[in-house]
């Protein structure tokens, strides 16, 4: 009697097994041709998704806020209201941002590219850290830091894309009034 039980019991237990497997592996095969298919249907079939592909964001001038020859591409909501927003900002090579802080969280992304990032006063290239694309950085208000973009071995002068997303209103405060572009005309 207990041989008989024990092996109804291997079996349920190999049923079930081969039964979740099943279901395990029509569910990856369902999740690997969803997202081609929900890519493509979510901008006709939802004013509740935003997606983008590369050649889909607008490229604008960045506000006068940054040294000029930077654009922006905003993806998320507006970066200068209150709320949240995700935008993306694109910097030509040899572009350079001088110390600065800002009010809230700054969350920064690097899409492609290199930047090199300094913490601090005074522009000090001496003093950078290089960061590629996958860099992330959480950057915490009041922090004072300086980038810029140098591509010169592997990039070959390319420029430097960066996501950045947080909480608006998004705002630069130069660390000296003579850095702000919005002083100089």
């Amino acid at each position: 009697m207990k041989r008989v039980m024990c092996t109804a019991m291997s079996l349920c237990l190999l049923l079930g097994v081969g039964a979740a497997q099943t279901k395990t592996t029509t569910k990856k095969s369902a999740a690997k041709s969803a997202p081609a298919a929900a890519a493509k249907a979510a901008p006709a079939a939802s004013s509740h998704v935003k997606a983008y592909g590369p050649d889909d964001m607008k490229w604008t001038a960045a506000p006068n806020a940054l040294p000029a020859g930077a654009q922006i591409a905003v993806l998320e909501g507006d970066p200068m209201k209150a709320g949240a927003y995700t935008m993306r900002l694109k910097m030509p090579n040899n572009y350079r941002i001088p110390p600065h802080y800002h009010s809230k969280t700054e969350h920064v992304t690097v899409i492609s590219g290199n930047i090199r990032v300094g913490m601090g006063d005074t522009f000090d290239e001496k003093s950078m850290n290089g960061f590629g694309a996958g860099s992330f950085a959480a950057i915490e208000p009041g922090a004072h830091h300086y980038a810029m973009v140098r591509n010169d071995n592997i990039l070959k002068g390319k420029g430097t894309i960066l996501q950045l997303h947080g909480e608006g209103p998004w705002e630069i405060h130069y660390v000296n009034a003579s850095d702000d572009p919005r002083n100089k005309k």
